[in-house]
């Protein structure tokens, strides 16, 4: 055999040799625990952080791998980022008050009768033949003095006409508590002028509805004892909120 042919066969075994010397101490490690750091695991998963607690999840999974991404927003609907967490937070007040007495508006009114009302009968000095009627809403609505009283003394069939020029520019209107007022002319006066006198001894007082019908119950406010004295020129005034403008005329 030449030399140049025994050089690489000398080379070939000098590699092998290392070769298997190589695997051996591999081989060796192996058995004592140590891992090759060099090189990725291909089984190994990827590790996922979990969202912070306290927040929504938002996108298709809520987290990426090795770190989150947040992200927040306010109002209704809040706001979500696609591949992270997304908070979601909202806060709203509101008041509203208010107020209605009621005392004014068509439906707590009622028309006044002898059922939510008191009545006095009450002669005077100044003009001569008078009496003033005075009511007060004892209810616990406001209630409307509708016309004029209709008087009615001892049962009589009639009723005495109303002195047109004592009426008012509106309905007087009572709240419960307050008061109105009616003049009554009992008689002609010194004159004569009446006819058919009497002294009368009782008096029932009627109320008119809005629609000028008359409502019951009646009030019978007392007279005097002796009665007082009446003729065919009886007359009153319209329900008013001033005495003196009920006994004007």
């Amino acid at each position: 055999m030449s030399a140049f042919t025994a050089r690489p066969r000398t080379r070939l075994f000098a590699a092998t040799t290392v070769a298997l010397a190589a695997l051996s101490l591999t081989a060796c490690n192996d058995k004592l625990g140590v891992q090759d750091e060099g090189a990725a695991n291909p089984t190994s998963s990827t590790v996922t952080t979990p969202a912070p607690s306290g927040t929504k999840a938002g996108g298709s999974t809520g987290s990426t791998s090795g770190g989150t991404s947040t992200g927040s927003g306010t109002g209704s609907g809040g706001s979500k980022t696609s591949g992270g967490a997304g908070s979601n937070s909202g806060s709203g007040s509101g008041s509203a008050s208010g107020s209605d007495s009621g005392s004014d508006t068509p439906a707590s009114r009622v028309p006044c009768s002898g059922a939510n009302t008191k009545v006095t009968a009450q002669t005077v000095s100044r003009p001569i033949n008078h009496m003033l009627l005075t009511v007060t809403n004892t209810g616990s609505k406001t209630c409307d003095l509708y016309y004029y009283p209709a008087v009615n003394f001892d049962d009589a069939q009639s009723v005495p006409p109303v002195i047109k020029e004592s009426q008012p520019q509106a309905v007087t209107t009572l709240t419960p508590g307050q008061s109105g007022y009616a003049g009554v002319a009992l008689a002609g006066g010194d004159n004569g002028s009446g006819t058919n006198g009497r002294t009368a001894k009782s008096l029932s007082v009627y109320f008119f509805d809005r629609d000028n019908n008359s409502i019951s119950p009646a009030a019978t406010p007392a007279l005097p004892a002796k009665g007082v004295y009446v003729d065919d020129s009886l007359r009153v005034s319209y329900w008013v909120s001033d005495v003196e403008d009920a006994l004007t005329y």
